[in-house]
């Protein structure tokens, strides 16, 4: 099976303060690997609440963490926060310039610009220009709910209406002589969202130029809705190869955005992280309570950060096939449970040592097939005793 991504010029992403020298670097578009983002809900104004914000993120697996510059408190706040970032950190700006110079001279590693409200191409060329001369990418972030009043007028809200406007934005940093451009066209539905980036990605090829292409569904909504249209509506595109970056937007705890994220990426078999854990619905011929025994099983995947494949099956009906292809299986019986390897049986066990039995067998599989994540686990020290 072949997947092909469409080409994207890659942008480096890095803060530029002094002080952020530990801060991760990342590489965005080309053949580097489909990057995880996310933005902080805090009152950037509060360096410390936003940092702490931003930690949590990054342990969750966020790769690049947005926070919105609106006022001169937040711009305020802004050096602390990009010198004390663990990733990246991208200034989001809407109607005031003098914001995104701020956010600039405070080193963040990209902005974002929303060409439906910063207007005046006097005050965007003053942007660029630093941009440029700070070798600061930008994303031209276009959203439905704020066009350009003439485009919004001669084409409505469309996906051509979006992808235009992005355009129109793109030829002043253009002119301007840059070209470190991240685009996102994002629209609240599936539909005109994956419309508008086929055209984006279409009308860049013809004028070839392949910016990168930020993903993303805006107001996707609560976490159950928001999951469920941007699995689709990114993963279609994703699927297709369109796509650099993205961002599940929910109507939650940022945090929460981040299993979405990967639990799109892993799906697709685009990237790896943590367990993929495969389980049956249960029937009427389980003898356990398979339910429980996934979640027991999700708990302890939480505790290790390698791609192991645990299959979770109710019954010996299934148990044996689902296994061969994952690296662990579990099948549950009355009283007693079958642990698998590859297909092949490690042993019966009864149901109050199934777990710890797992458990095992994980390490082993760990410390065999997934080496370099040993140190990245709980259980670091075990794993090299269970493997000698």
């Amino acid at each position: 099976m072949v997947r092909l991504r469409r080409e994207s010029k890659p942008v480096l992403l890095e803060n530029k303060s002094k002080w952020s020298s530990g801060a991760k670097k990342v590489w965005l578009g080309g053949n580097y690997p489909v990057v995880v983002q996310s933005m902080t809900t805090t009152d950037t104004a509060d360096a410390d609440k936003t940092l702490e914000q931003i930690y949590g993120l990054a342990a969750a697996g966020c790769e690049v963490v947005r926070v919105t510059v609106k006022d001169a408190p937040d711009a305020a706040g802004m050096p602390a926060i990009v010198s004390r970032s663990p990733v990246p950190i991208v200034a989001d700006i809407h109607f005031d310039h003098k914001m995104a110079l701020a956010a600039l001279e405070a080193g963040v590693a990209k902005l974002r610009l929303n060409p439906g409200n910063i207007t005046d191409r006097t005050k965007t060329r003053e942007v660029v220009q630093l941009a440029k001369d700070m070798g600061t990418p930008i994303r031209i972030g276009v959203n439905m709910g704020s066009l350009a009043h003439d485009l919004e007028k001669q084409y409505g809200h469309t996906p051509e209406a979006m992808v235009r406007s992005a355009l129109r934005h793109v030829e002043i940093l253009e002119e301007l002589g840059h070209t470190d451009i991240v685009i996102s066209l994002k629209a609240h539905d599936v539909p005109t969202t994956v419309y508008a980036y086929r055209l984006a990605d279409q009308m860049l090829a013809e004028r070839r130029t392949p910016y990168a292409l930020h993903l993303g569904i805006t107001e996707a909504g609560l976490p159950r809705e928001g999951t469920i249209k941007s699995s689709i509506g990114l993963g279609i595109l994703l699927w297709e190869g369109i796509g650099d970056t993205l961002r599940c937007s929910l109507a939650a705890d940022p945090i929460e955005e981040v299993p979405v994220c990967w639990g799109i990426l892993k799906a697709l078999q685009i990237r790896e992280k943590g367990f993929d854990i495969t389980a049956c619905p249960s029937c009427g011929r389980a003898e356990i309570e398979v339910v429980d025994l996934a979640r027991s099983v999700e708990a302890i995947a939480k505790e290790y950060e390698a791609p192991v494949k645990v299959a979770v099956m109710g019954c010996v009906v299934n148990g044996p096939g689902e296994s061969k292809m994952a690296d662990v299986g579990v099948a549950g019986g009355k009283g007693k449970g079958a642990i698998y390897r590859k297909g092949t049986l490690v042993g019966t066990f009864p149901e109050a040592e199934l777990l710890g039995a797992l458990r095992i067998e994980i390490e082993k599989v760990i410390a065999d097939v997934y080496p370099d994540f040993i140190g990245e686990t709980a259980h670091g020290k075990a794993l090299a005793t269970s493997a000698s």
